[in-house]
């Protein structure tokens, strides 16, 4: 705490405070530019981050086949058969005749194995005392490419086992499934995969003394069924366009389509599929939108004025002025922050470039004008996209994969490759370029241009503030030693009035 202005009567603090003033002004100076290049950072990163988005957006959609065979079936018994397509890009027509749903093998305990669910959690040792617990038991069951599994799956038992432990263990790892039903006291057993076994008379197998008299399963479900205890797994026949077949499964897949059973109706089903030209116009329509909000949004930003005379505020400036007037003030200072970047510019004469070149090795339309969309006529929406949707509807109805081949092409050079994959191409690349720039949230100053220039400005406000300091210090010092001679000067004056009062 200072005292000063004692011997001069001068407010001393106040002077000094004026003569620092005038000592910051470059210091806010750099501190202006600072503030201003943030701003100018955050600015990049938000245009990167819609560049990001629509570069998803675009990779996601209009590069993926998905996008382009999607399609409706129609079929004249959909509560018999249904189909979908899976990844065909040519349609699905035909006649399907059920003769036999696909069924998986069956077994089931001889006997009552317990007498109510609250054995399920007893030990082994618990329920029957003088049983003498074998280590281990196998299950072998019909496989997914419809074959037995030789090997089997080994179920590791102990005295300490308990009936719910082990029917977890064959559902999480063996090929059936596993219920004890409270109302016999019986276990069921199901084989996990429909159909009957190619290289096997046999879909379920036990061995093991365990599965034998503990859990009285029958060694195989063909000897349960002749016991009535169990069935025969069996494929699914039907008569495809006049070919008689059959399946493992009741689901499976026909040239990409997926053909669902669900009823053996023995009679003749027709089914068609057709573009699902909703679907596909939907996903261009939006991906022309979001690139219409994209250029609209980045030539605003480098077509922004620029309002040289409103620099970044002071934290002084600031206190002297009301929110309303901060913010009103901040909102020109922040203008025209990426206004003529190059990058960006850059950037958009890339993109129309690439939607508007044609693509080489396609068969049919190879430029977006012969699928209904085209660059607007009007200069002020600077290469907006606009659509027919006519057009654009039968170009999808006619040939999606038309479409699809205009979009993602991937030809060896880039005049053979799509427009959505050149965009892509470009807008990685500017991307980079920003990211050069302007860095990302996570990066740090030295690894980007405008980090390592704000990191100069905050270098030399650093050392400002200590030059600050220590001129402020000296017109203290200053302020001090006047204080020490005007005092002087006093006592001296004080002094010879004494000495001339008392010769009187």
């Amino acid at each position: 705490m200072r005292i000063t202005g004692l011997a001069s009567g001068m407010d001393t603090d106040t002077m000094i405070k004026e003569l620092m003033n005038a000592q910051r002004i470059p210091l806010d100076k750099i501190m202006q530019k600072k503030q201003y290049m943030e701003w100018q950072r955050d600015d990049y990163r938000a245009a990167n981050k819609k560049l990001f988005d629509f570069r998803n957006l675009t990779s996601d959609s209009m590069l993926r086949q998905s996008t382009y065979i999607q399609k409706t079936v129609t079929s004249s018994a959909p509560d018999d058969i249904s189909v979908r397509n899976v990844n065909s890009t040519s349609d699905f027509t035909g006649k399907i005749k059920v003769e036999q749903l696909a069924e998986a093998a069956t077994m089931q305990s001889s006997g009552r194995v317990l007498n109510s669910e609250a054995d399920l959690k007893k030990t082994l040792k618990e329920i029957k005392p003088t049983i003498n617990v074998p280590t281990t038991f196998n299950i072998k069951a019909i496989k997914e490419d419809g074959t037995l599994d030789t090997k089997g799956y080994d179920v590791k038992i102990d005295e300490n086992s308990t009936m719910q432990s082990i029917l977890d263990d064959i559902n999480k790892n063996s090929g059936v499934t596993a219920i004890f039903d409270s109302f016999t006291g019986k276990i069921a057993i199901t084989a996990k995969n429909s159909g009957s076994a190619q290289n096997s008379a046999n879909e379920i197998e036990f061995s093991g003394d365990f599965a034998k008299y503990f859990m009285m399963m029958d060694s195989n479900n063909v000897k349960a069924a002749s016991e009535s205890r169990g069935t025969d797994g069996k494929n699914a026949k039907f008569t495809f366009n006049g070919l008689e077949t059959q399946r493992q499964s009741n689901t499976f897949q026909i040239n990409g389509f997926e053909v669902t059973l669900k009823k053996a109706s023995n009679v003749d089903i027709t089914f068609s599929s057709a573009p699902d030209t909703d679907k596909i116009l939907a996903s261009v329509v939006k991906f022309v939108d979001e690139y219409n909000k994209l250029i609209e949004n980045l030539n605003s930003e480098i077509r922004e004025t620029k309002y040289r005379d409103f620099q970044p505020l002071s934290t002084e400036q600031k206190a002297d002025m009301k929110e309303k007037e901060i913010e009103l003030w901040e909102e020109k200072a922040k203008s025209g922050t990426l206004r003529n970047d190059s990058v960006i510019s850059s950037a958009l004469s890339q993109m129309r470039s690439a939607l508007n070149a044609a693509v080489g090795g396609v068969i049919g339309a190879d430029r977006l004008s012969e699928i209904g969309i085209t660059t607007s006529s009007n200069y002020m929406e600077n290469g907006k996209l606009v659509i027919d949707e006519t057009k654009l509807r039968k170009a999808i109805s006619d040939d999606p994969n038309q479409v699809y081949e205009l979009f993602a092409a991937d030809g060896p050079t880039n005049s053979d490759k799509g427009l959505a994959r050149r965009l892509v191409a470009t807008l990685d690349e500017t991307r980079k370029k920003v990211i050069e720039k302007a860095g990302t949230d996570t990066a740090v100053n030295t690894t980007f241009s405008l980090g390592r220039t704000l990191k100069g400005y905050d270098d030399q406000i650093s050392r400002f503030e200590d030059r600050l300091q220590m001129i402020e210090t000296r017109y203290y010092k200053q302020f001090s030693a006047m204080e020490t001679a005007i005092l002087r000067a006093n006592n001296q004056s004080s002094y010879l009035m004494n000495a001339f009062g008392g010769g009187q």
